[in-house]
């Protein structure tokens, strides 16, 4: 075990986790919107900074992707990490003035207002739904493209990709819910926040049992073909299997 201090109290972490989770696992607050326990850290929300004193300097560091280490002493809400979070959650209330996950951040802040130029922007490029579509899931159907400004969450030739199995885990992953998922009947529809890409419908398979629609029929060839099952397999949804 690895002991240092967050916010003048001496905890007791994991050797290898972060920053970040080890205050989660004794509870002390971190705000992320990038950070998510099914995929490596990745740093981009920049909401988790903290500062760091180690050796008799200071520095501010992002908590989901810095190691713990012995010793360390850790501020989550000094002056300068509460002043770099406030000018964040301004950026990102400017990008994303209607979502309400920011809108919270910004309450918390005391922000009622942001001094840049407001855009009228659905995603926060936090990247999750990339990374589980890569990392968990393992199909790469979204991607991030182009840089700066015109970065933006698509998939390829921004038309429904080939390769995209219907799961919904970038939905279930978006910190911001702004990927929607919805069943109706025997079609699952995705809508990604960009306006360049259409709605993506998937066809649902039909439990034998109980008649019960219960998941893309594209997602559930996936998994048998992952796992080496007969089709068969699926045939049944998990709720008559039981």
């Amino acid at each position: 075990m690895v002991t240092l201090t967050i916010d003048g109290r001496e905890v007791q972490a994991r050797e290898g986790v972060t920053i970040l989770e080890a205050a989660k696992e004794n509870n002390i607050y971190i705000p992320s919107l990038c950070s998510h326990e099914a995929v490596a850290p990745y740093g981009a929300c920049r909401l988790c900074l903290v500062e760091l004193v180690k050796n008799g300097r200071q520095k501010l560091v992002a908590s989901c992707l810095y190691p713990v280490e012995d010793g360390l002493i850790v501020k989550t809400n000094s002056e300068k990490v509460m002043d770099n979070r406030r000018v964040i959650v301004e950026l990102l209330l400017a990008r994303c003035p209607d979502v309400e996950v920011i809108q919270d951040l910004a309450r918390e802040l005391d922000i009622d207002k942001t001094l840049f130029k407001p855009e009228d922007k659905q995603c926060i490029l936090c990247g999750l739904c990339v990374r589980v579509c890569q990392e968990v899931v393992g199909v790469s159907a979204i991607s991030l493209v182009n840089r700066g400004v015109d970065r933006e969450i698509a998939s390829p030739f921004y038309e429904a990709s080939e390769t995209c199995i219907g799961c919904g885990s970038c939905a279930y992953v978006c910190p911001i819910n702004t990927i929607k998922l919805e069943d109706v009947g025997d079609t699952r529809t995705i809508t990604m926040p960009n306006p360049k890409m259409e709605k993506i419908e998937f066809k649902l398979k039909k439990c034998k049992t109980c008649g019960n629609y219960w998941a893309p029929e594209k997602q559930l060839d996936y998994i048998a073909k992952q796992s080496n099952l007969a089709p068969e397999v699926f045939d049944v949804c998990p709720s008559c299997r039981d």
